[in-house]
């Protein structure tokens, strides 16, 4: 059973994002893996952001770090521009802000004990006394679920996979931060581990008064444990809104498609055929106007001379669409 941690109650702004551009050259062709993307979130609150794959998610969690350089835009983080900041200022303000990968198993040294690795960041940071890190990495693994004793002296290839994400979340939290980027933090588990590590991530949200951005591109869990959804489509944002809102009427042709596409648990209900059949084109050459006019049954001259902005379309919901479902 998942826990509900989550509250209505509108909060100060902790993370602001402004016009956000990311790219990269692959064999001399530029790929525009974020364009432009713009979004808040809110202190204490869950921002899922959704999209498929190779829709610049990663991507965008990354630059908000600034382990992948953007080429022009703002990360405002609680008054701060990371963009702007370099070296120990940037590496300082890293200790705020954490990333949980994806693959937990492959981000962990397979040559280091679990100890050593939760250790870490609060060496990096200098933190120096050797008995107050002892102390955090044995809070913070007790906090996760795992016994300090058993686990701090053995390497990663003896744990599960959802026992390393445990450990991943572990590190993540061992430097106190405010914010969480979960970089798909569930989606290399198996699916009955993956219900205990979202309880945990609520669980410790709430101990610790973490923010979190919560990147998925399954939609039943981002509903599960997401305030707000990000709807990302080929390195644009295309819809924004209260998750219950979002997925009780969402205004994106592209939104629509991606809820009608969540597996039905009943073998009596047939799957849509409406979903488009292929994969989205490439984003080294983006289609003009609306990226996702070459697969919506809606598109029209206008969604392909003009770039359709987010706006306001009800109460905290905002869409990019010249033809939205409202």
């Amino acid at each position: 059973m998942m826990h509900d941690t989550r509250k209505s109650i509108r909060r100060e702004t902790l993370l602001r994002v402004d016009n956000l551009v990311v790219e990269y050259s692959i064999a001399g062709n530029t790929v525009h893996a974020v364009s432009g993307v713009s979004l808040e979130v809110a202190r204490g609150e869950t921002l899922g952001l959704v999209g498929e794959s190779g829709c610049g998610k990663s991507t965008l969690g990354r630059a908000i770090l600034q382990l992948r350089r953007p080429v022009s835009g703002e990360v405002v983080f609680d008054g701060h521009d990371l963009v702007a900041m370099n070296g120990d200022t940037l590496r300082r303000m890293r200790r705020r802000v954490q990333l949980i990968f994806q693959d937990p198993i492959a981000s962990l040294n397979p040559r280091r004990r679990i100890g050593d690795i939760v250790a870490e960041p609060l060496v990096i940071a200098g933190v120096k006394d050797r008995a107050e890190r002892e102390r955090r990495v044995h809070e913070v693994l007790s906090a996760v679920g795992l016994d300090p004793g058993l686990v701090a002296g053995r390497l990663p290839h003896e744990f599960s996979g959802g026992q390393c994400q445990r450990i991943c979340i572990a590190r993540a939290l061992v430097l106190d931060p405010e914010f969480i980027i979960c970089d798909e933090p569930v989606s290399a588990l198996d699916v009955s581990i993956r219900a205990q590590i979202l309880n945990l991530l609520e669980e410790m949200k709430a101990r610790y008064g973490l923010t979190l951005l919560f990147i998925a591109h399954d939609l039943a869990v981002v509903k599960a444990v997401s305030d707000r959804v990000a709807v990302m489509y080929l390195g644009r944002l295309c819809e924004v809104g209260p998750s219950e809102q979002l997925f009780a009427r969402p205004a994106h042709p592209y939104t629509a498609l991606l809820i009608e596409a969540i597996p039905q648990p009943d073998p009596d209900v047939r799957p849509s055929e409406s979903v488009p059949i292929g994969e989205p084109p490439s984003p080294i050459s983006p289609p003009s106007g609306c990226r996702f006019r070459t697969r919506c049954p809606k598109a029209d001259r206008r969604c392909i001379d003009e770039m359709p902005e987010l706006v306001p379309i009800a109460p905290g919901q905002l869409v990019a669409c010249h033809h939205p479902n409202f």
